[in-house]
């Protein structure tokens, strides 16, 4: 915990971090097969929740057989969730207050997401945090998913902080190994739809959080 009153630099995931929108996919994953006639398999969300979208979408027709381009897939990912990210996609009890008091500080904030600006922006935007940040990082930027650290290490570049000055808020296991293997102190954060993975993300973190109401 004193590591954080430290940093210089602050970088988010959002979707199950920052934002409370994992529900939002799993909406879309059962809309996406219920239009191909396909029962949406229980281990479906679990296994393409490290992916970035184009990933996600080449797994997909490869799992599925599907006749269909990736950049189609994509397309149609963005089309169905902009509606959630624009209306319904809500910020994460505390978060706000804890962004705030980060920018008080003068600490530096940035996204590192496997979303799209196009998707998440709105959401941030309504919340009253887009302003706060000052570097966004995609997977589809640095071709890779979170597995490798190159999201979180181009976003602290633009951050112009070094990894050990800053901080990763994660929701995923993979990812927090990852940004942590880096050099990057790093803050699991609960999330009630991968509840399970609690004990995993206590291990390979450097801090476990179950509401941002604890750092605020």
């Amino acid at each position: 915990m004193d590591k954080l009153k430290q940093i210089k630099g602050a970088i988010f995931d959002l979707d199950g971090t920052l934002l409370d929108s994992l529900g939002a996919w799993s909406e879309i994953d059962r809309r996406f097969f219920e239009k191909r006639g396909i029962a949406p398999p229980p281990d479906y969300s679990q296994a393409v929740k490290n992916l970035y979208l184009k990933e996600a979408a080449h797994y997909t027709i490869e799992r599925f057989q599907l006749n269909e381009s990736p950049d189609a897939i994509v397309a149609e990912w963005k089309q169905m969730t902009q509606i959630f990210y624009d209306c319904e996609v809500a910020l994460k009890p505390y978060a706000k207050a804890y962004l705030q008091t980060l920018h008080a500080r003068g600490v530096r904030l940035g996204i590192a997401t496997s979303s799209s600006p196009e998707l998440f922006f709105p959401a941030l935007k309504r919340g009253g945090v887009a302003n706060l940040f000052t570097a966004t990082v995609t997977s589809d930027e640095v071709g890779c998913g979170k597995s490798s650290p190159d999201v979180y290490l181009e976003a602290a570049r633009r951050l112009e902080v070094t990894p050990n000055e800053c901080a990763v808020f994660e929701d995923i296991p993979t990812a927090v190994k990852s940004a942590r293997s880096a050099g990057f102190y790093t803050v699991a954060v609960f999330d009630k739809l991968s509840a399970h993975e609690e004990p995993v993300l206590r291990r390979e973190s450097d801090l476990f959080i179950r509401s941002f109401s604890e750092l605020c």
